[in-house]
């Protein structure tokens, strides 16, 4: 008879997970922490940390850190290893947004859209990534979105951002994953949230319009992404690498 292995299980593994105070980064850190993961969270506003922290508990902790701030990566990677011992999966959540028409972003905009998205998460990458190689083992996962996947009026910094992380899921999953580091995405649809609530209640028509094209007509919750990470870093997933999942209720190919 077959024993039937824990292959969702994740104790006495780790993850540090930047933007982990709130929002999808919170979400995604309970559900690892859940299926037993010790979870580091990283922001830059120590309260939200402490709180978040808090509420999952003893397999929690937190660091302060500017993902931005490109010359201390190195330092901060070596804190948090020194610490907490090597993660066994880094999430790159970290991010910020910009709502404007593509003809207003100015340069230092659009720069500053692409250095919190795409150079931080690539540094801390490079950074986490010498030690899962040199140990044989890892897993990064990065934080996409719909905009990823197809145009929306209005974000064209975020959507240069986020479509530039699919081009590093492939790319480091093809140089890392031989070495035994496997590199992955989620793409999150729309996600309950007080920050979503308040951009469509003033907007119905864009919130019908975003479940008209969504086949299971609601909006997701932060444990839909976070349920997908815990499995994504999970023994389950262990032949999975350079994949961009969409947790979306069918939006992107939804009509």
């Amino acid at each position: 008879m077959h024993t039937i292995p824990p292959a969702f299980d994740l104790s006495g593994k780790s993850a540090v997970i930047t933007g982990g105070g709130s929002g999808l980064g919170f979400g995604i850190a309970r559900c690892l922490a859940a299926c037993g993961a010790k979870v580091v969270l990283v922001g830059r506003n120590e309260e939200n940390l402490k709180n978040a922290a808090g509420e999952i508990g003893a397999q929690a902790a937190y660091e302060v850190h500017d993902v931005t701030d490109l010359k201390a990566t190195k330092a901060f990677v070596e804190r948090v290893t020194s610490a907490y011992g090597l993660p066994d999966t880094l999430v790159n959540n970290a991010g910020i947004h910009l709502k404007k028409p593509a003809e207003q972003v100015t340069d230092e905009e659009f720069q500053s859209v692409m250095t919190t998205h795409v150079n931080s998460a690539f540094a801390l990458s490079r950074e986490f990534g010498h030690g899962m190689l040199a140990r044989g083992s890892g897993h990064i996962l990065f934080t996409a979105s719909m905009a990823s996947l197809f145009g929306i009026p209005l974000v064209v910094a975020y959507s240069a951002a986020k479509t530039a992380h699919l081009g590093l899921v492939r790319a480091l999953a093809a140089d890392f994953s031989p070495r035994g580091v496997r590199v992955n995405a989620i793409a999150p649809g729309w996600i309950e949230s007080p920050m979503m609530r308040k951009a469509l209640d003033s907007d119905p028509a864009r919130r019908d319009k975003i479940l008209s094209r969504t086949p299971l007509g609601r909006f997701g919750q932060a444990d839909d992404v976070g349920w997908a990470a815990a499995y994504l870093s999970s023994p389950a997933a262990g032949f999975i690498t350079g994949v961009c999942l969409p947790v979306d209720g069918g939006a992107s190919i939804g009509f």
